[in-house]
C-alpha cells in the first residue's frame, strides 16, 4: 500500500481511489429495507424489483448504480480530490472514471453463506419531506446512490461518496433516476464554489457525461452523473417520514446514530445556555461558543426546561443551520427549494435545483419560477429554515420532552404514559421555544460577523446594523445595484478618495451598471447622492478601525478582497456554459469556469482575458434575476 501513498510538503498524505479505506457506517448501524436486508439479496434481485415502491421500517435500500456506456469525464475538482485525500493524478485515472460513471463499485460476493459479501455495497436513503409547506410522503434518494464512506488519512474527516443520476431506486417514484447535463453542470460548479467561499455545503468530485443516454425533461437532454460527497446526507426529511409513520424506534436509532457517528459523540454537543433572560433570549455572547463535554446522561436546566442529550442534539442541528443560512444571506445565495428534504442535519447547503446568486439586490427575489407565493425568496430563507427545524423539533419532541425518563424501559418500549404527557409536552415546547431564540441570536451574530468582514471593518458596533448594513441594502434595492459587485468594488475604494462630499458622489458612479442607473424613478444624480451619503458613514467607520494611512488602505483592501469574490457563478453565465458544453461540444469553458469557482477571490486567473472580463463584469440587463425550474 505504501507505493500508492504520496506525502505533500505540508505533511498531508494522499492516496488512490482504489487504496483509500472504505467503510459503511451508515448501513451497518441503521435498519435496511426488509425486502432486501443484505447486499447479496439486492445483488441477486432482478433490477425491476428495486424499482419504486413504498419502503417501511428502514432508512435505506441496497441498490447498485446502473452501468454507463462510453462515459465521458468532463471535469474533476482538484479541491475535492485533496479534501477526500486522493492524489491529484487520480483525476486522470481509469479507476476514477469508471467509479464515478457507475461502472464499478467496491463489493464482491463471498458465497451464499456470507450475505454481506466483501467490501461496501451501494445504497439509497429513505426519507420524506414537507414540500412548499405540504406533506409529500415518502421521497428518498430517487436518483442518488451512495457508494461508500472514506476517511481522509490526514484530516480524519469522513465523507460519504454518492452518484447523482445513476439510475432508478425504490425512491424514484414516477421518475427515471437520471440527471440531465444541464442540472449536473450547475451542481458541479456551485458545490465547489460555495466551499471556496467557506459556506458549509455538499461537495462535487466529478462530472460525467453519458453520451449514449437521452433523458426526457422539458425536452430531450443528454444525461450526466455528478459524483458528490458530504459528511452526512441525512436531512430533516429523514425524521419526517419516521414521525409520519409513528416509528418511534427508528427515530431514536437515527438520532443516536447522528450524535454518536456523525457528530462524534454525545459529549461533543453544546451545553445549555444559562445566561438568558425571561424570554430565553441570550444576554451575552455565550451563545457563540457554548461549552461542551456534557456527559450522555446529564440533565441541565431548571424544572420544565431540563435538557437531556436529545435536546442537546436538536440544538446542535439548529445551530449548524443558523450559521449556514446566515452565510447565504451575507453572500446573496438562494437555494430556491428549501423543503425539509433539502435541509441538512449537518447544516450543509444541500440539493441544488433552481438556486441563484443575487444580481440586482431584491429581497423578494426567488430563483424558482414555481415559487409563486415567494415561500423560498431570499428574505424568507432564515424563517423557512426555522420552520423546517420546528418540524424536526416535532419529530424529536417525545425524546426531548422525556427529560430524565428518556431511558426508562416503560418509556422506551411503550411510549408516553398518560399522566406524564402534559409534563413532556410542556418541556418539549419550552426547549423548542428556547432553541428558537438561540437560532435567532446565532443567525444574527453570524450575519453581523460576515457583513462586518465584507465591509472591511475590524470591529462590530451595535449601530452598524442600521447605519451600514440596513442602509446599504435599502440603497441597493432602490437603485437596483448588483449585490456582490458592490462589495468587490468597495474593496478598492481608498479613504482619501472619498474625503469630501463631491469626491464621494463621484466615486459612487463605480457601483452603477454599465448602462447607468436602472432603479425606478432613480437617476445618476440620486445614485450619487444616496451612495455618496452611505460612503460617508462607511468612511467614518473605516477610519475608526484602520486609521487614514495609505498602508492601512492596502491592508484593508487585501482583507476585503479575501472575502468578497471577484467571480460569482451567475445564472446567465451557467446557462452560457451549459450551451457551450452541450451544443458546441466546448470542453475548455467548463474547466475555465471551475478554475474561477475554485479560486473566486483573485483578480485574474491568467486564462482567456476576454472570457474572464465577461464573467466577472456586469450581468447583461435582460439576463439579471433569471428563474429556473426544479428540474434545473
Amino acid at each position: 500500500m505504501a507505493n500508492h501513498i504520496n506525502q505533500s510538503a505540508n505533511g498531508a498524505s494522499y492516496t488512490t481511489l482504489a487504496e483509500i479505506k472504505k467503510t459503511n457506517n451508515f448501513t451497518s448501524h441503521l435498519p435496511p429495507d426488509p425486502a432486501f436486508p443484505t447486499p447479496l439479496d439486492a445483488q441477486n434481485a432482478p433490477r425491476q424489483k428495486l424499482f419504486p415502491r413504498m419502503v417501511r421500517n428502514a432508512l435505506y435500500t441496497y441498490v447498485p448504480p446502473v452501468p454507463s456506456e462510453d462515459p465521458e469525464l468532463l471535469g474533476v475538482s482538484r479541491a475535492a480530490l485533496r479534501d477526500i485525500g486522493l492524489k491529484e493524478e487520480e483525476a486522470n485515472s481509469e479507476e476514477l472514471k469508471q467509479v464515478v460513471a457507475g461502472n464499478k463499485f467496491y463489493w464482491e460476493a463471498d458465497g451464499e453463506e456470507n450475505k454481506q459479501g466483501k467490501g461496501v455495497y451501494p445504497w439509497a436513503q429513505c426519507y420524506g419531506g414537507f414540500q412548499f409547506g405540504s406533506w409529500a410522503g415518502q421521497l428518498g434518494d430517487g436518483r442518488a446512490i451512495s457508494l461508500f464512506e472514506s476517511t481522509n488519512p490526514s484530516t480524519g474527516v469522513r465523507y460519504e461518496l454518492q452518484l447523482k443520476g445513476a439510475g432508478k431506486t425504490p425512491y424514484s417514484r414516477f421518475a427515471d433516476g437520471r440527471a440531465v447535463l444541464r442540472s449536473s453542470i450547475r451542481e458541479f460548479v456551485v458545490s465547489e464554489y460555495l466551499n471556496a467561499l467557506g459556506i458549509p455545503t455538499t461537495r462535487a468530485l466529478s462530472l460525467t457525461l453519458l453520451p449514449k443516454l437521452d433523458v426526457v425533461r422539458e425536452r430531450l437532454e443528454p444525461g450526466a452523473i455528478v459524483c458528490r460527497f458530504a459528511q452526512s446526507w441525512l436531512r430533516i426529511g429523514s425524521f419526517d417520514l419516521l414521525r409520519s409513520r409513528g416509528d418511534r424506534e427508528n427515530i431514536r436509532k437515527l438520532a443516536t446514530y447522528i450524535a454518536e457517528e456523525v457528530f462524534g459523540g454525545w459529549d461533543k454537543l453544546p451545553a445549555r445556555l444559562d445566561n438568558v433572560d425571561d424570554e430565553n433570549k441570550p444576554k451575552d455572547d455565550t451563545h457563540l461558543d457554548p461549552s461542551r463535554g456534557v456527559s450522555k446522561d446529564d440533565l441541565q436546566g431548571p424544572e420544565s426546561h431540563e435538557q437531556n442529550r436529545f435536546a442537546r442534539l436538536y440544538r446542535e442541528i439548529v445551530r449548524r443551520n443558523a450559521k449556514t443560512v446566515a452565510a447565504w444571506q451575507a453572500y446573496g445565495f438562494m437555494n430556491g427549494v428549501l423543503n425539509t428534504d433539502n435541509t441538512s442535519i449537518f447544516g450543509l447547503s444541500l440539493d441544488f435545483g433552481p438556486f441563484a446568486f443575487m444580481d440586482n439586490f431584491d429581497p423578494s427575489h426567488t430563483p424558482n419560477h414555481d415559487d409563486m407565493m415567494l415561500r423560498y425568496a431570499y428574505r424568507a430563507q432564515p424563517t423557512i429554515i426555522w420552520w423546517n427545524l420546528v418540524r424536526l423539533g416535532e419529530s424529536l419532541g417525545e425524546l426531548i420532552g422525556a427529560g430524565e425518563r428518556v431511558d426508562q424501559e416503560t418509556f422506551v418500549e411503550k411510549g408516553v404514559e398518560e399522566d406524564f404527557a402534559p409534563v413532556l409536552i410542556k418541556r418539549a415546547e419550552n426547549i423548542i421555544d428556547a432553541t428558537g431564540e438561540e437560532y435567532k441570536a446565532l443567525f444574527l451574530s453570524e450575519y453581523r460577523r460576515l457583513m462586518t468582514k465584507r465591509l472591511g471593518l475590524k470591529t462590530q458596533k451595535q449601530s452598524d446594523f442600521d447605519n451600514l448594513f440596513s442602509n446599504l441594502l435599502d440603497t441597493m434595492e432602490a437603485l437596483e445595484l448588483d449585490f456582490n459587485h458592490f462589495f468587490r468594488r468597495l474593496s478598492s475604494v481608498k479613504v482619501a478618495d472619498i474625503a469630501t462630499e463631491e469626491a464621494r458622489q463621484e466615486k459612487a458612479k463605480i457601483f452603477a451598471h454599465s448602462e447607468g442607473t436602472t432603479g425606478l424613478n432613480e437617476t445618476e444624480q440620486s445614485l450619487k447622492e444616496k451612495v455618496g451619503a452611505w460612503l460617508e458613514s462607511w468612511r467614518e467607520r473605516v477610519i475608526e478601525d484602520w486609521g487614514e494611512d495609505a498602508s492601512a488602505d492596502e491592508e484593508r483592501e487585501k482583507a476585503m478582497k479575501s472575502v468578497n469574490p471577484n467571480f460569482v457563478p451567475r445564472g446567465w453565465l451557467l446557462d452560457e456554459v451549459i450551451q457551450k458544453v452541450e451544443k458546441q461540444k466546448d470542453r475548455k469553458v467548463l474547466g475555465a469556469v471551475m478554475e474561477m469557482a475554485l479560486n473566486p477571490f483573485i483578480d485574474s486567473w491568467q486564462m482567456d482575458e476576454v472570457l474572464e472580463k465577461r464573467y466577472v463584469g456586469d450581468v447583461p440587463r435582460l439576463k439579471r434575476s433569471v428563474q429556473c425550474s426544479c428540474s434545473s
